[in-house]
């Protein structure tokens, strides 16, 4: 048999997998579950996202790339089924930025008079019970300006929400993330980052959980977005080593934090930033809400 064939592949790399001095890593392929629905079990619609675009400003740039991949779940946050992969591309209107096509490989010609197709996308993603991207924070408002009809749809954060280091690891790229569960992909084009996304989340941690299960918990968890309206100019320094973004549109300083961090974060603004004129404002945050434009 050739030393090269997928049998001896296999075996060679079941060989390597006890050792502490290899760390054997499997590329991703496409699944259509990772467990067997359980019978008379409830399941919700997760849709898997991410898109590629023109640049980072929401305001000014566009979607060049968007691929949503819809699965189902279980009330344990285990994936019973997964759908197939929707990816559309869409011609900007204007030349891409050489750095954006080396870093998704996509160019002008490939975007040439493509465009999403609205319908189905919305179809897809009115389904959903929750809208799942690994850095929310930069893809809801892409989606959410170029796909108003989903706006208010519940969203969580993969990057964000789960306490990486409390689970065992260490960064928060997706990439990296799925190299520690033992896989590799070709990231930056997003069908790949969808799936990546979805093995990641259908991932057993040691305590028998899913990675999936554990974002739930947090996304179902109250937070607040702290407004730090009319702070002293002198405290934005303060402000954004703390965490805090300029909103330049509102123009004031906010971060989104815990409910468990509120009376600790209004006390620092109490005591660093206000001294006594003035104070912040705690908005109520839901799933709903979360991760959109400030």
């Amino acid at each position: 048999m050739s030393r090269s064939s997928p049998d001896a592949l296999y075996r060679a790399a079941a060989f390597l997998d006890p050792s502490p001095d290899f760390r054997v890593l499997r590329r991703l392929q496409p699944v259509s579950r990772f467990h067997a629905p359980r019978p008379g079990g409830t399941s919700r619609i997760g849709v898997a996202i991410d898109v590629e675009t023109t640049g980072l400003d929401h305001e000014t740039d566009k979607i060049i790339e968007l691929a949503i991949q819809r699965f189902r779940f279980d009330d344990t946050g285990r994936i019973v089924q997964v759908g197939q992969p929707r990816v559309w591309r869409e011609d900007p209107g204007v030349p891409l930025d050489p750095r954006i096509t080396k870093l998704t490989g996509l160019t002008n010609e490939v975007l040439e008079n493509q465009k999403i197709d609205e319908a189905l996308a919305i179809e897809i993603l009115s389904s959903a019970d929750l809208i799942i991207a690994h850095n929310a924070r930069f893809d809801r408002p892409f989606v959410d300006k170029r796909l108003p009809a989903i706006a208010g749809k519940p969203w969580a954060c993969s990057m964000a929400e789960p306490d990486w280091l409390e689970l065992g690891f260490d960064g928060k790229a997706l990439a990296h993330l799925v190299s520690q569960c033992g896989w590799f992909y070709e990231g930056h084009r997003a069908e790949n980052d969808i799936l990546a996304l979805i093995y990641l989340l259908a991932h057993d941690l040691p305590d028998g959980v899913t990675i999936l299960a554990k974002l739930l918990a947090a996304s179902e968890q109250p937070s607040y977005r702290v407004n730090a309206i009319d702070a002293p100019f002198e405290s934005k320094d303060l402000l954004k080593a703390r965490g805090y973004r300029w909103n330049a549109a509102l123009r004031f300083w906010s971060k989104e934090i815990s409910a468990t961090d509120h009376d600790d974060e209004k006390l620092w603004l109490t005591n660093e930033v206000y001294r006594g004129f003035g104070e912040p404002a705690f908005i109520s945050v839901t799933a709903c809400e979360r991760h959109g434009k400030s």
